[in-house]
């Protein structure tokens, strides 16, 4: 049974190849529960993850859940049709608590085998929609998901084309400010030789995760 009303069936015929995190940005789990599931709202996603490490399933995983919205990843839009989407209980500005991150990874290994679903295709919701939004924020641990072939993280690399590497990996611009707020979150200023470096390393890395 689906708790949320807000869903339907995925179009074309499409399968997960996507999980997109995000957080709630809204001052407690309840709060964000009662909105997912209101039908008034027209937003859902499939897995809701509290402070404490409570998961709740909202939505089947069959069924395509209102929560990327406009955006696009590697060329392909209707995010939604071809996505899981995780929402974590956090207001925005707070750190993950170690119960919430540790119910995350869980549930990624579980989603990941299930759909066949590749680290590279562990997202941001600021990833997918660079111009609209910024979760799971500054604060998300990415590279302890890398660390469990959970998502990816550039390796060394030589400064190359940011805008080509970029885009090799999924994004659907130059989205500086996005790459940033996953991979360098305390980076201020102009594109750089750092930044060029990361993204030739997060390509690379994309190619053989």
């Amino acid at each position: 049974m689906n708790l949320s009303p807000n869903h339907g069936s995925r179009r074309d015929g499409a399968v997960p190849d996507l999980i997109v995190i995000h957080y709630t940005a809204m001052a407690t789990f309840e709060a964000a529960r009662d909105r997912l599931c209101d039908p008034a709202a027209e937003v859902s996603c499939h897995w809701l993850i509290a402070e404490d490490g409570r998961v709740l399933q909202l939505v089947d995983e069959a069924l395509r859940a209102w929560h990327a919205g406009a955006g696009e990843w590697a060329g392909r839009d209707d995010v939604n049709s071809r996505s899981i989407g995780i929402e974590l209980a956090n207001d925005g500005a707070s750190p993950f608590p170690e119960p919430q991150m540790r119910a995350l990874e869980g549930l990624l290994h579980g989603i990941m085998a299930r759909w066949s679903i590749r680290p590279a295709g562990v997202i941001a919701h600021s990833d997918m929609a660079p111009d609209r939004k910024s979760d799971p924020g500054p604060r998300f641990d990415w590279r302890r998901l890398a660390r469990q072939g959970l998502a990816v993280w550039p390796g060394p690399a030589l400064p190359g084309d940011f805008d080509a590497h970029l885009r090799a990996f999924g994004y659907p611009c130059a989205a500086l400010e996005a790459f940033r707020l996953r991979f360098r979150p305390w980076a201020r200023g102009p594109l750089d030789d750092t930044d060029r470096a990361l993204a030739a390393g997060l390509d690379a890395a994309a190619r053989t995760a």
